[in-house]
């Protein structure tokens, strides 16, 4: 079992940086990511981290947000900068306990075991 609480969003003008938090409790993961969900949109991953530290990013934040964890206080950070209006959503935390084929399935929601409640990340223009 692995719980997930996330922190640090909020509202924020266009331009802005905000950092999320998601501290993690129970087993380890081993793999994680961040996902936001806009109303009346479908949840979408935004950036993932591997096992062995690799990073990927949806094309929308490339450059802009930075995913990391730290491992011996079990958390992940993303780092959001340049915020702008559409990045406007609820941010959720996800743990993987599996790492083989990190690659293809790192943005699909199905893959991911353990959920946060989510944080609200509010940006206006």
């Amino acid at each position: 079992q692995v719980q997930l609480v996330e922190s640090g969003g909020g509202s924020v003008q266009a331009g802005g940086s905000l950092r999320l938090i998601c501290a993690a409790s129970g087993n380890t993961p081993i793999c994680m990511g961040w996902f936001r969900q806009a109303p009346g949109k479908e949840r979408e991953g935004v950036a993932a981290i591997a096992g062995d530290g690799t990073t990927n990013y949806a094309d929308s934040v490339k450059g802009r947000f930075t995913i990391s964890r730290d491992n011996a206080k079990n958390i992940l950070i993303l780092q959001m900068s340049s915020l702008k209006p559409e990045d406007s959503a609820m941010y959720y935390c996800a743990a993987a306990t599996r790492g083989a084929g990190w690659w293809w399935w790192r943005f699909l929601n199905n893959k991911y075991d353990y959920w946060g409640q989510g944080t609200q990340v509010t940006v206006s223009s």
